[in-house]
């Protein structure tokens, strides 16, 4: 193979057809199951999006109800888990580790193997693990979950031990829609690539939850909450944009591999967000919020012209998933609680037509080397 041929990160390659999301980088659209992402975030419940990637269409009234309840007798995990979760939240090991732990604990308990079983099973135990961990590392005692309330409002109340407001609820629904799924991103391919070889769901969620850990792919949105709040604190984003970057530091929350606009998902939980803070009565932090958005992409285009850093999803994640209350250590968890709708439905599509991914590579060391043994080297 020459150098020409070598494509790095397989950019540019294509390797698989999906019918589950598309991209449009240059134009800033995202297309979700066949609708706008922004009409799908508002309007859909998390179940509803879930089916919809599984099945090509929207459930009927009869058939969300079921498919909830598939999801919701799924939610308990067992001892064997939660004591792994102890251990991690007593080691104070990273939110993403512990959860790495219990998604590969997942299928304890269940019967015979079927992917589609063991892909609402993940679905449905990923917050249960993620609220343990939290409630562990808080010293709190584990909140079981309620098999009356939706996946996101389940999920808040695992959290804190209440029923969270409807506010809060959908604020995180709407979360939960916008990022189900995002083309062949690092960790759906991850996923994809572990079910090709028939493995099972569980294992490809399990490997999926470990490429995202890293901060190239799902661990910004900590970090950018930081910011938002050394703006607000600041009171001038103009001159704090002025002074990070005459420093030479990064704004976080600008630029994307993909989009060379602003992120389609940034204006959904844009608007989630506002909706929150005002029926918050909180304005002034995210008025501050869209001052400093508006000064940065400017200031951006004028120090690093052609970069095209836009705003993007992680932005305004940060600012919705902290008001309703999500702790910054547990984002990129959240992220995960997402986005394992999508790499199940991505892995459930590479089983109906498999074929093992198996790429290439360019090989740049010696050939025709001799042995030495031992004693003569």
């Amino acid at each position: 193979m020459s150098d020409g041929d070598l494509n790095r990160g397989l950019e540019g390659i294509r390797v698989a057809e999906t019918r589950l999301s598309d991209i449009d980088g240059e134009a800033g659209e995202l297309t979700i199951g066949g609708y706008p992402v922004g009409e799908l975030a508002r309007n859909a419940t998390y179940e509803e999006s879930v089916f919809l990637l599984y099945n090509d269409r929207l459930p009927s009234a009869d058939e969300l109800d079921e498919f909830r309840t598939a999801l919701a007798e799924h939610r308990e995990i067992g001892d064997e888990a939660r004591a792994v979760l102890r251990r991690a939240a007593e080691e104070e090991k990273p939110a993403m580790d512990a959860l790495r732990m219990g998604a590969a604990a997942a299928n304890l308990g269940t019967g015979a193997e079927d992917p589609e079983a063991d892909a609402r099973r993940v679905i449905a135990v990923f917050p249960t693990i993620v609220a343990t961990y939290w409630r562990y590392r808080e010293g709190d005692d584990p909140v079981e979950p309620r098999a009356d309330l939706r996946h996101a409002a389940n999920y808040l109340y695992m959290l804190t031990g209440e029923e969270p407001d409807e506010a809060a609820v959908r604020g995180v629904e709407t979360y939960l829609n916008t990022v189900i799924d995002h083309g062949l991103n690092a960790s759906t391919f991850t996923a994809r690539t572990v079910v090709s070889t028939e493995s099972d769901v569980v294992s490809a969620a399990t490997a999926a939850v470990g490429t995202l850990k890293g901060p190239l792919h799902g661990g910004a949105p900590g970090p950018v909450l930081d910011m938002l709040n050394a703006v607000h604190e600041h009171g001038d984003p103009e001159g704090y944009v002025r002074e990070k970057l005459e420093a030479g530091e990064r704004l976080m929350g600008f630029g994307h591999r993909v989009y060379r606009v602003r992120d389609p998902r940034a204006a959904v939980l844009s608007d989630a967000a506002s909706e929150f803070y005002d029926e918050a009565g909180d304005t002034d932090f995210f008025e501050s919020i869209e001052a400093f958005e508006e000064v940065a992409v400017d200031a951006l285009a004028e120090h690093k012209p052609g970069r095209d850093l836009d705003t993007n999803v992680e932005f305004y994640t940060a600012a919705l998933l902290d008001g309703v209350g999500v702790p910054k250590e547990l984002f990129t968890t959240c992220f995960a609680i997402s986005r394992v709708g999508g790499w199940t439905a991505h892995a459930l599509e590479q089983l109906d037509d498999n074929r093992l991914i198996r790429p290439l590579s360019s090989y740049v060391g010696d050939h025709d080397r001799s042995w030495t043994p031992v004693d003569e080297r």
